[in-house]
């Protein structure tokens, strides 16, 4: 998605405001969507430095149908020729690093925390969360979301440009997405628990030596 992101597309895809996630914890190993080092976890009442937070247990990867293309596939042989320019990259552990930058992503998003979307997102597609962070502080409005469980992940595009790289995933979840206004009253969504299919498209420059798979686009299916 190359234009600016509408705001209700943003605010569909939001989940888990009070989860307190950190990539590095997630992953274990360096995949490129690991925050900085030193920076604190997003999204807790009371920041505490990343170092002394205390996380959740992950999920175990078997909790999440995760799916990669036949390797024999045209995105399975884009993935290859990823892998041909970064001999680290690895789609297994790609989308184990998607699923927590997903989830820190729109953690991120519901607490209004932009500096850890800024790190991860691309300039434009920060502009397009950054305006709707906007427009909902200067409602009085609060963004409440809860991720109630990932059912799937997979590799659905993937595109080569000379070294920039494109890998579009498809998530499927299911999400408790509400507004609420300054009184307290719901001004968007509901309680109800509804599945969501997201689109996310990451980007990376295997030239340059930061690791980081940079938020392009999203949008909901």
């Amino acid at each position: 998605m190359s234009g600016g992101l509408p705001i209700d597309l943003i605010l569909f895809a939001m989940v888990a405001a009070f989860l307190v996630l950190r990539l590095r914890s997630v992953l274990g190993r360096r995949t490129g969507f690991e925050r900085q080092p030193g920076e604190a976890a997003p999204g807790a009442a009371q920041p505490v430095p990343a170092r002394e937070a205390e996380l959740p247990p992950p999920v175990p990867a078997g909790a999440v149908a995760r799916s990669l293309p036949d390797p024999r596939s045209p995105v399975g042989q884009v993935l290859m020729r990823i892998r041909g320019l970064d001999p680290a990259f690895d789609p297994a552990v790609f989308l184990n690093g998607a699923e927590g930058a997903f989830r820190m992503i729109v953690q991120a998003f519901a607490a209004g925390d932009r500096d850890t979307l800024r790190n991860l997102l691309s300039e434009e597609s920060f502009a397009g969360f950054d305006q709707a962070i906007s427009a909902r502080e200067i409602a009085g409005e609060t963004q409440r979301t809860e991720l109630r469980a990932i059912n799937g992940i997979s590799i659905e595009e993937a595109e080569l440009r000379d070294t920039v790289a494109d890998i579009t995933l498809r998530i499927v979840s299911d999400q408790v997405n509400l507004i609420t206004a300054k009184d307290g009253s719901i001004s968007a969504g509901a309680e109800a628990v509804t599945e969501i299919t997201d689109l996310w498209t990451f980007q990376r420059d295997t030239r340059v030596s930061d690791p980081t798979w940079k938020l392009v686009g999203t949008r909901s299916v």
